[in-house]
C-alpha cells in the first residue's frame, strides 16, 4: 500500500476486541467520505474478517496478533489483514452458497458481495496469512 495510512491497528485474537475494531473502521470510513451504506457494509466486512481469523487461522487462541491496515486511495479503500498464524489451506476459502442454509459460515460470502476486489495468500516463509480488500467508495 502506497498511500498515507489512514488506521492502523495491531490486537489480540479475541472477539472482545471486535468491538474496538468496529467503531475505528467506521470512523475512518466516515472520514473519508463513505456513503453510510459503505459504511455499514466495511464494518460488517472487516468485522467477519477478523471473525474468520479468529476461528479459523487462530483456532479460538486469544493470544494471536491481528493487524488491520487501511487507507484510502484516490476514490478506492483498502484494507490489509495480516495474522502470524499456520498457514491456512487457501483453496478453502471461499464463499458457501447462500442458499445452503446454517446458523454461521456466511462471513466469506458477505466479504466477496461487499468488497470489490479480495486475495487471500502467505506471508513470507509461511509466517502468516493475509488478505487484501479494496473497495470503490461510494
Amino acid at each position: 500500500m502506497s498511500a498515507p495510512m489512514m488506521l492502523e491497528l495491531r490486537f489480540n485474537s479475541d472477539p472482545k476486541k471486535l468491538r474496538m475494531v468496529r467503531e475505528r473502521v467506521q470512523e475512518m470510513a466516515e472520514e473519508a467520505g463513505c456513503s453510510k451504506k459503505l459504511i455499514s457494509d466495511l464494518v460488517i466486512a472487516i468485522n467477519e474478517a477478523c471473525m474468520n481469523i479468529m476461528q479459523h487461522a487462530y483456532k479460538g487462541q486469544k493470544s494471536g496478533e491481528i493487524h488491520l491496515e487501511m487507507q484510502k486511495e484516490e476514490s478506492d479503500i483498502h484494507v490489509l489483514l495480516t495474522d502470524f498464524a499456520e498457514p491456512v489451506d487457501l483453496d478453502k476459502i471461499r464463499p458457501r452458497d447462500i442458499e445452503d442454509i446454517k446458523p454461521s459460515g456466511l462471513g466469506t460470502y458477505f466479504i466477496h458481495e461487499i468488497m470489490d476486489d479480495c486475495t487471500y495468500g502467505h506471508l513470507d516463509n509461511l509466517s502468516g496469512n493475509y488478505l487484501k480488500m479494496r473497495v470503490k467508495i461510494s
